[in-house]
């Protein structure tokens, strides 16, 4: 069995649910305390052991290959001014050489034609999937879990967490097959934003997949679906049926960053773990409450 090595990262998207904020910047470089997002989620890749990362690009998102790259005039400020922490803190955003992958969307048809979009860099091998604005928080990184797991199971995994019944219809939601085998357990299908009560589960699909290459054929013959887009899930459906699919319920909480409220939850949560800020911050909250 095949290891995953490689992760695609959708960064095409207009970040619609946040405009104004994303009029001129990309959403995946907003900043979550101290690092835009799209950080976080590289680096949660890196730390699961995948040793490379494709960005499946669209215009306008040329800043984003900046933030990896070398800011010369900005470093040798630093270099010069002696403000080694900030200048180590910037150097570290640079992943190694040949790490980071570029190619480009042309046009927004969807998750599932962004994914198909990699093709060619990825090959026929393993890869996962991480959404850029659905940050994930825990002790072991999400993509880290899934990847252990996987070595044990193979075939494909979604990353999921668990949702309050009467909220099913804001999600897609996995329908379980059998029983959970802790944390894992074989799905039948998944359905999106089943109304309460028609629901499934209350097990919704975040943003982490590992997924076995033939999804590409797949892709490349779906039609269009919901919003005329290639849709990601209508290519798994099928693939579904040929191979086998977890769901994995994750230890740790997601936050959905490409969304105003998700944005700023996350701001809180992560900014009070971070020894620096946390009583401050804990004592301005305390005080506006």
């Amino acid at each position: 069995m095949k290891s995953v090595r490689k992760v695609v990262i959708p960064v095409a998207g207009h970040g619609t649910r946040v405009l104004p904020a994303t009029k001129s910047i990309p959403k995946e470089l907003l900043p979550l305390v101290d690092r835009p997002l799209i950080d976080y989620v590289v680096n949660e890749a890196f730390d699961a052991g995948i040793d490379h990362a494709v960005l499946v690009t669209g215009r306008n998102k040329g800043a984003i290959e900046d933030y990896f790259d070398h800011a010369f005039e900005l470093e040798a400020g630093l270099e010069g001014k002696k403000k080694t922490d900030i200048l180590n803190d910037v150097r570290n955003t640079i992943p190694k050489a040949g790490a980071l992958s570029y190619t480009r969307q042309q046009a927004p048809l969807g998750l599932g034609h962004a994914i198909w979009c990699a093709r060619q860099i990825v090959g026929a091998e393993p890869f996962a999937v991480s959404l850029p604005d659905v940050v994930m928080d825990g002790n072991t990184g999400c993509l880290a879990q899934m990847v252990e797991h996987y070595k044990k199971t193979g075939g494909n995994i979604i990353a999921v967490e668990r949702v309050a019944p009467e909220e099913t219809n804001k999600y897609g939601i996995v329908a379980p097959k059998g029983e959970a085998v802790g944390a894992l357990f074989e799905m039948s299908g998944m359905i999106e934003k089943p109304a309460p009560g028609q629901a499934p589960s209350n097990l919704a699909i975040t943003g982490r997949y590992i997924l076995q290459p033939e999804i590409f054929d797949l892709l490349e013959k779906t039609p269009r679906g919901a919003g005329g887009e290639i849709q990601l899930t209508d290519a798994m459906d099928a693939l579904m049926k040929e191979q086998s699919f977890y769901a994995f319920i994750y230890e740790g909480v997601s936050h959905d960053c490409g969304d105003k409220l998700g944005w700023l939850k996350a701001n809180i949560a992560l900014g009070l773990k971070r020894p620096e800020f946390a009583s401050k911050l804990k004592d301005f909250l305390d005080d506006i409450s």
